[in-house]
């Protein structure tokens, strides 16, 4: 069963109280949620592979450890999903971007697919697929089940907020896939937000309706 790991740090938690808050305009918004994803990038990679390599100081030789033969690809689901790309990229500058684009029909809240655009070669990456929200988790899984299809084995999912309808729904259809958050809310309403969660965070982030 895939692993849910949700992410407490106090300096999350307090960027995410703000992101949450109605108040906040779309320009902080941004800001916030790209600063809260490059935070939650530490752990998300916490266990990425690294070799150990020899590198000359002024003083002697040290033996490090370096990422550079990890091929990683950040994959943000469209739209919300670009809000989190820049704070990862910040960290991991060399990783390359794939965009999934998926939409939930707002009758039957089922993913629509519409849109798949990846690196060749991702097969041979540790993907970072990103979402903010993780709701029913329509939109995630079906996001991932894009991935496998073309051959993506080493998949990790990085949300802000989940509520457990989604969790369960991921962990039911992709239990090899585990889950960073920031927040596990209560619950959907009728409508399929997350609450107390924080709207819909496609809007917010672009300053639409």
């Amino acid at each position: 069963m895939a692993k849910v790991h949700q992410i407490d740090h106090p300096l999350i938690q307090h960027k995410l109280a703000i992101i949450r808050d109605q108040n906040t305009g779309a320009k902080e918004f941004r800001e916030l949620l790209e600063e809260v994803s490059m935070l939650m990038a530490y752990e998300v990679t916490r266990d990425f592979p690294v070799e150990e390599i020899e590198v000359e100081t002024p003083v002697a030789t040290a033996r490090c450890h370096t990422t550079n033969n990890t091929k990683i690809a950040v994959i943000p689901i469209l739209r919300a999903g670009l809000g989190m790309v820049g704070g990862i990229l910040k960290l991991i500058p060399t990783a390359k971007v794939g965009h999934i684009g998926v939409y939930r029909d707002p009758e039957s809240l089922q993913p629509i697919e519409y849109y798949c655009k990846l690196p060749a070669d991702v097969s041979e990456r540790e993907l970072i697929v990103l979402d903010p929200m993780l709701a029913t988790g329509g939109s995630a899984v079906a996001g991932i089940h894009f991935l496998k299809q073309r051959g993506a084995t080493k998949i990790r999912l990085v949300c802000l907020i989940a509520a457990p309808e989604g969790i369960q729904n991921l962990q039911a259809k992709h239990p090899d896939v585990d889950l960073y958050v920031a927040a596990i809310d209560e619950r959907l309403n009728s409508h399929g937000y997350i609450v107390p969660g924080l709207g819909d965070a496609g809007d917010r982030l672009f300053g639409t309706k």
